[in-house]
């Protein structure tokens, strides 16, 4: 009983940190969402123009955290590592809640995952926060590691192109786990976050190879989750790889 009190503990703390909703609310039994063949262009375009959005606002919150440090490094009254602490804090906002750049909606939930067929060696709901705030955690720290070899730049590539992984995670999320679109999280998770995720610790390890090998295991992690991903797709209708106009039976 013990255990399982424990258990419990760490999955709602787990689930905090990382802003994973465990019940549902004003949920309607009698309303089911039908797949169409159908393109839908503007949900395209929506997914299009919020990733954008999102890499935007972030880019420009880089540009105001430089003028932050700068400012901090300014005054000689300031420790001169109170600038890192803050970058350090910005990393840590930005690898557990990037969604709350995103004009979209990127609700963390475990509705998805719990209503679809998944193969038998899919890893246990608890699992996915629990990786992911270890990932968030390799995050910070390889971001800082990059932060100060580019001479506590922000505005730089291999950050610029982190940011932009993050808002196609995000749009993936929506896409997945909020609008439940089995066949365009397909090509979305391959070529959103697993590609972007291998192009940033490639120049993560260009700059500073530590950074570069603390970062690699997310890419090992996003490569099960587009077999897993995959296959959930197959076992599930099959819908078509694209968004699809939904209706209301």
């Amino acid at each position: 009983m013990t255990q399982s009190n424990n258990g419990r503990k760490v999955e709602k703390f787990v689930n905090t940190v990382m802003g994973v909703k465990t019940e549902e609310t004003n949920q309607s039994l009698d309303i089911k969402i039908v797949p169409t063949k159908e393109l839908d262009f503007k949900t395209l375009l929506i997914y299009k123009l919020g990733t954008i959005l999102q890499i935007g606002i972030i880019i420009l919150t880089f540009w105001g955290m430089e003028k932050l440090v700068i400012l901090v490094d300014n005054y000689s009254s300031f420790p001169s590592w109170l600038s890192t602490v803050f970058a350090g804090l910005f990393f840590t906002l930005l690898s557990i809640r990037s969604r709350i750049f995103s004009t979209l909606d990127n609700t963390r939930t475990r509705k998805t995952y719990d209503s679809v067929v998944r193969p038998k060696w899919a890893p246990p709901p608890l699992a996915f926060p629990i990786v992911w705030m270890t990932i968030a955690i390799l995050r910070v720290i390889s971001s800082l590691l990059i932060w100060q070899q580019m001479n506590q730049q922000f505005l730089v590539l291999p950050l610029i192109a982190f940011a932009v992984h993050l808002a196609l995670g995000d749009t993936w999320n929506t896409v997945f786990t909020v609008q439940q679109r089995l066949g365009a999280a397909v090509p979305i998770v391959i070529f959103g976050p697993w590609l972007s995720a291998l192009i940033v610790t490639i120049l993560y390890w260009q700059i500073n190879p530590i950074a570069g090998m603390i970062l690699a295991p997310s890419c090992v992690w996003l490569t099960v989750a587009v077999v897993l991903v995959f296959r959930i797709w197959q076992l599930n209708g099959r819908e078509p790889l694209y968004p699809v106009k939904l209706t209301v039976s």
